[in-house]
């Protein structure tokens, strides 16, 4: 089985020049989020100037315009206030009483004297990351003229920063969960627990293959370890860190004032280990991307966390294989959207970038043009920055270059921190992936119910047009070309085709991909057969709008007036089935915002037939994925004794797991900090007896975690009476207890008395002196 994606789709390139990204960072308040409090009953109008309208012979007064207005459309006006002469604020009470707002929009719209009217929405201040970084990462500014490619994520923030309810996977070298802008999911983090699917030890290298464990070892490569004929082909080369680089762009932890900001600021993120040393096998990869869609897996715990997004800066070139023809459309049939990179070789594109159902995502410059080593062809979705340093001279800085989160340690891992524009620039389509990855995750906040094929629609839709020229570019660059064979490389920057067929639809933007979003569903019911003549019923009710809004309405037309429609505005129409030739019905379904999205039905004599859903889904917001918390906390050692009274301490050591707060609370016996009853210890873990034996003499010492409180582990101690005190030296005064010697002494002496007493009165009775002499 071949190996894949040994270069990961990343380049680093040695920048020069000496030039800065100029970036202004202003941080201000979010708006406050969900539906307004009250309705929604003011519009802007403006009219026609009189020159535009068949029906004003002059220009009335403002007022009388405003009031012929309101009579031609039925609506009661409240209140109008001018903005300009012909541009108006009207509050308007509905025609019929309960109408949506957006009723009352297309009848202003429809009037002749009415250039355009739009509802009066209310907006808040921008919100913007107070990352420290984030003024260094231009591509998710607003498009200028000097980063027409920036993705524009500060305006799509302004309407979401994603959801809880969306899991992005990213299939690569796994990640550094101890990353700050990063960290475990359950303690303030995003990281999922993830899963390895290396199944070569070597690859691995981390002293075993398939686990549980995501984290990422290192992938250094040795001069020793290309003999190996994993590496056959491939270079030496320092450990790459390119999980997490593409995490951190995927969703890096945002607003937090440290490092940068992510794509999406809430959805959960699932490390899934598929490459290590020199890459990966197809096998592995595949394994990977099924369990990651909750696909099981053989020998593999279930996924609890399915992915809606999976990310892949991965390939090789050739064409897709049928495997993952296969494995992408089990996972396009659950929902689940696969975002590629094009690859890093300038010419056809990788795979499975070029496979059928992937977003494949070719590389731009700054400019808005292809990037020298992006790939390109008709199986790119659409492009985004993958940077580049415009300078060449060795050492100057590398001017647009993706920042994102890394790791310092050249083999094994090592401080955490953040790639620069001058030792470590980030370049590669494998960031150009994830920038689109999580604009698909801000598009799934607002509307749960896209298909993957609709997300990608409306990627392409919500994009922006290719620039046709290189500022500061001389000579001009040349337009791009579809490769004609793998040897066809376009090394060189290029101006993309506004035809689609070399870099995709369009510049990826997260603002316009995110108004596609927010468009409705429509959804069709066709009948399983027809025959000439009969009522064909055309059932649009299971359309759905985007989350927090509704369907407004539904208009239906035919293309054959001789087979119109029953019910041109109701949920469901019929036409008669003609009796040879099709015709067309066209189905427009309109939300409570004025947002719209249409179906056609081809109806035959046999058949009725449409690509839109039978149903456009019920998840159009999506629950909150809930996550248990990972800390771990043990403590050692897991019991003592001591002595009341003797002033001994027994010191204890709290081990924090999966958290970068590894602080604890001690207790006694659930008391913080302890007390003279059942004994003291320090914020160091140092427990002092007390002078008395508690009752019961056991006593607990408990460790809480501070990063989750619900986290503890416990050891106990137990207090012992301190030991027999000695026995006076001399008689007088009261008793007390005797050592062994002492009693072992009096014994001697008292059988030594007994002996003596015969003797002792004998003498008592006879000469003293004579006792005397003996």
């Amino acid at each position: 089985m071949r190996w894949l994606a040994w270069t990961m789709l990343m380049a680093i390139a040695v920048g020069a020049g000496a030039a800065g990204v100029n970036g202004e960072l202003n941080p201000v308040r979010t708006h406050p989020h969900g539906s307004a409090a009250t309705p929604i009953d003011a519009v802007i109008v403006k009219f026609r100037s009189a020159s535009h309208s068949a029906q004003v012979a002059q220009v009335r007064p403002a007022q009388d315009r405003v009031a012929a207005l309101m009579a031609r459309t039925g609506a009661t006006l409240r209140a109008a206030r001018p903005i300009t002469e012909a541009l108006y604020v009207i509050r308007v009470q509905p025609a019929v009483t309960g109408q949506p707002i957006v009723a009352t929009l297309e009848r202003l719209r429809a009037d002749p004297e009415v250039e355009y009217a739009e509802v009066d929405q209310r907006r808040y201040p921008h919100a913007m990351p107070n990352d420290a970084l984030f003024s260094e990462q231009w591509y998710l500014q607003q498009s200028s003229a000097t980063t027409p490619a920036a993705v524009d994520a500060v305006t799509a923030w302004d309407t979401t920063t994603g959801s809880t309810g969306i899991v992005v996977a990213d299939l690569d070298t796994g990640v550094r969960f101890e990353h700050p802008d990063l960290q475990w999911a359950g303690s303030g983090g995003r990281l999922l627990p993830g899963y390895t699917f290396i199944s070569d030890t070597f690859v691995a290298n981390d002293g075993d293959a398939q686990d549980a464990d995501a984290s990422d070892p290192g992938d250094w490569v040795t001069q020793a370890d290309l003999s190996k004929p994993e590496c056959s082909g491939g270079t030496a080369g320092n450990s790459s860190w390119h999980g997490t680089r593409v995490s951190g762009l995927l969703g890096a932890l945002s607003n937090n004032g440290t490092g940068i900001a992510g794509i999406t600021w809430s959805a959960w993120l699932l490390p899934v280990r598929v490459l290590g040393k020199c890459g990966g096998l197809d096998s592995d990869i595949v394994a990977g991307m099924l369990w990651a869609a909750g696909i099981p897996v053989s020998g593999v715990p279930n996924n609890p966390y399915p992915a809606r997004i999976e990310n892949m800066s991965l390939g090789a070139t050739g064409s897709c294989p049928q495997l993952y023809a296969d494995v992408i459309g089990q996972l396009t049939a659950k929902g689940v959207l696969v975002v590629a990179s094009a690859g890093n070789e300038g010419g056809p594109v990788d795979a499975p970038a070029n496979c059928a159902g992937v977003a494949g995502v070719a590389g731009l410059r700054h400019a808005g043009t292809k990037v020298g080593y992006s790939s390109l062809g008709p199986e790119v979705a659409l492009s985004a920055p993958a940077g580049n340093c415009v300078n060449t001279a060795p050492g100057s800085t590398c001017l647009y270059p993706i920042t994102s989160a890394t790791n310092q340690g050249t083999t094994t891992p090592a401080a955490d921190g953040y790639t620069d524009q001058l030792n470590n620039p980030n370049l590669g389509t494998s960031f150009s992936a994830p920038l689109v990855s999580g604009i698909a995750g801000l598009m799934l906040a607002v509307n749960g119910n896209l298909t993957s094929a609709q997300l990608i629609a409306r990627l392409k839709e919500g994009s922006q047009p290719f620039p046709q020229i290189s500022p500061g570019t001389v000579p001009a660059p040349p337009m791009c070309h579809v490769p004609t064979g793998p040897s066809d490389v376009q090394a060189s920057e290029c101006i993309c085709t506004l035809d689609g067929r070399t870099c995709g639809a369009g510049m990826a933007s997260a603002s316009g991909a995110l108004s596609a979003a927010l468009r409705p569903v429509a959804a069709v019911i066709v009948p399983a057969s027809v025959t000439p003549g009969i009522n064909v019923t055309l059932d649009a009710s299971g359309s759905s709008a985007a989350c927090h809004h509704m369907i407004a309405s539904y208009q239906w037309a035919s293309s054959d007036p001789a087979h119109p429609v029953t019910n041109p505005t109701g949920p469901s129409t019929t036409v008669t089935a003609p009796a040879t030739g099709t015709f067309t019905v066209t189905l427009t379904v309109t939300d409570d915002a004025g947002k719209k999205d249409p179906a056609t039905v081809i109806v035959s004599s046999t058949a009725a037939t449409s690509s839109a859903p039978a149903s456009a889904g019920t998840n159009t917001c999506l629950a909150a994925i809930s996550v248990p918390s990972p800390v771990t906390v043990s403590v050692s050692p897991t019991s003592g004794s001591l002595q009341a009274g003797s002033g001994t301490t027994q010191s204890f050591t709290a081990t924090v797991a999966d958290t970068l707060n590894t602080q604890v609370t001690w207790q006694v016996n659930t008391t913080t900090g302890g007390n003279a009853t059942v004994g003291a210890i320090s914020t160091a873990g140092v427990y002092t007896a007390p002078a008395r034996v508690p009752s019961p003499a056991t006593v607990t010492v408990t460790a809480i975690s501070f990063a989750d409180p619900t986290r503890s582990a416990s050891a106990t101690v137990t207090i012992t009476a301190p030991a027999a005190a000695r026995a006076p030296a001399s008689g007088g005064g009261g008793g007390g207890a005797l050592d062994v010697l002492s009693v072992l002494a009096l014994a001697l002496g008292g059988l030594a008395s007994a002996v003596l007493r015969p003797y002792n009165s004998r003498c008592a009775a006879s000469s003293q002196g004579r006792c005397a002499r003996r």
